[in-house]
C-alpha cells in the first residue's frame, strides 16, 4: 500500500508554525501595500519616470506588491495545509498496530 506520509511530527509541526506565521505577516503587508503605506515605499520596485506620471503609476505599484504579498500568502496556506495534513497522518501512524 503507497503511503503519502513524506513527513515526521517534527517537520509537519514546524511547517505549520512557520506558515501561520508567514499567512499572518503577509497578509498585514498586503494589506498595508494595498491603503499605499509611505514607511513601504522602500520596498517598492519604482524607476525615476514613475515619479512624472503623477501618483497613479506608484500607486498601482503599490497595488502590484500587495498582490503579490496575497499570493505569497495563499502559497504559504496551502504549505499550512500540507503540513496539517502530515501531521493526522503522523498522528494515525502512532494509533495502527502493525
Amino acid at each position: 500500500m503507497v503511503s503519502l506520509l513524506c513527513c515526521g511530527p517534527k517537520m509537519a509541526a514546524c511547517g505549520l508554525v512557520l506558515s501561520a506565521w508567514g499567512v499572518v505577516m503577509l497578509v498585514l503587508l498586503g494589506i498595508f501595500f494595498n491603503v499605499h503605506s509611505a514607511v513601504l515605499i522602500e520596498d517598492v520596485p519604482f524607476t525615476e519616470e514613475d515619479f512624472k506620471g503623477g501618483p497613479e503609476r506608484i500607486y498601482r505599484l503599490y497595488e502590484q506588491v500587495s498582490y503579490n504579498c496575497f499570493i505569497a500568502a495563499g502559497l504559504y496556506a496551502l504549505l499550512g495545509g500540507f503540513s496539517l495534513f502530515q501531521s493526522r497522518l503522523n498522528k494515525r501512524k502512532e494509533y495502527m498496530v502493525r
